[in-house]
């Protein structure tokens, strides 16, 4: 295999995307990790490991080193990275590639260290940091170096991010610790509340795809799940309705609406007028909730457009900058061009 030197990782709680400089996209796989507790060996990582959670033995453990879309687990998220940086660009053992990684709008600067140096431990020779509204708002094709207020809110696995962009950065910004997981959590805890019935993670994201809605649906869709029953502990399965899961979801869409607004009340008038005009623009895994762009759209009165591949946005606008630096130029950014 060839090798690489220039990568974009969009490392998110639920999946990771690498882009390699001139292939495009090459890997998107969940962030889970399946290790042997015994032995501290790697034994699958990515869909192969997913597969694998709530149905290991005492020994095994499937895991996902990121939470709330930042690193949780530093050591297996290090390990996590140099399988895939191994997997997509080669395992030259004086290869180093250039690595950039998008992180959400609000991390700590103790957060962003430790992705940088989970990066760079795992193989990367200098890695760069990009915020993820700015590179999902690339990946979607718009202009963010005019001086035009965009409004782009990526709603991830583990964080959404309500960013106002002009001139190449982001003017305001509010990130929260929502997204498609705390969904699923949403979808756990009602279930268990209505039914006393107790369901893993890969059951409650089947349910959110199948009948997860943001507004309700006018055709009423119904779904049968089977957990343990926590009354007796034995196998129990039940009907459920899209109109419980709508109620289950509410409370997380309810804040992302909060997130979103929060951001609107702080927005210069001048940007603000814009965003009114063109409208605010969805991407990441979560936008795909039916009606969840409605919901923002009759919430806010503001027009709501969809990107068309929402869950590859940010790791398209990483493979932007890397395939042609002089955007970062454009932008503003000359400090990212440097090491370059």
């Amino acid at each position: 295999m060839g090798f690489a030197n220039e990568v974009g990782i969009d490392l998110g709680t639920a999946n990771v995307l690498v882009y390699i400089k001139g292939k495009g996209i090459v890997l998107s796989e969940p962030s889970v990790v399946a290790i042997n507790n015994d032995t501290d060996e790697i034994l699958a990582v990515g869909e192969e490991a997913r597969q694998m959670l709530g149905r290991t033995p005492s020994n095994i453990v499937a895991i996902r080193p990121l939470r709330d879309g930042v690193v949780s687990d530093y050591d297996i998220t290090e390990r996590m990275l140099k399988y895939f940086i191994r997997k997509t660009c080669g395992n030259g053992r004086f290869f180093k590639p250039r690595i950039m990684v998008c992180v959400p709008s609000g991390v700590t600067e103790v957060e962003k260290r430790a992705v940088r140096e989970a990066a760079e431990q795992a193989g990367g020779k200098d890695v760069f940091l990009m915020e993820e509204p700015v590179a999902a708002a690339i990946g979607a094709g718009l202009d963010i170096s005019k001086p035009d207020g965009i409004m782009v809110i990526d709603i991830g696995g583990g964080t959404t991010d309500a960013a106002v962009i002009s001139l190449g950065g982001v003017v305001i910004s509010h990130s929260v610790r929502v997204g498609g997981v705390k969904m699923d959590e949403a979808i756990i805890d009602f279930i268990k509340r209505e039914f006393n019935i107790l369901i893993g993670d890969r059951t409650a994201e089947e349910v959110k795809l199948d009948l997860g809605s943001a507004l309700p649906l006018r055709d009423e869709r119904r779904a049968r799940i089977r957990g343990r029953d926590m009354v007796t502990n034995l196998p129990q399965t039940t009907e459920i309705t899209s109109t419980q899961i709508y109620e289950a979801l509410h409370e997380p869409c309810m804040a992302i609406l909060g997130a979103i607004k929060w951001v609107l009340e702080r927005t210069p008038p001048e940007l603000a007028a814009d965003i009114m005009h063109n409208g605010v623009y969805l991407t990441g895994g979560g936008s795909l909730l039916y009606g969840m762009d409605q919901l923002i759209a009759s919430e806010l009165g503001i027009p709501v457009l969809l990107s068309k591949e929402p869950m590859d946005c940010a790791a398209l606008g990483l493979g932007n900058i890397i395939e042609n630096y002089e955007l970062l130029e454009h932008l503003g950014r000359t400090s990212f061009l440097k090491p370059f």
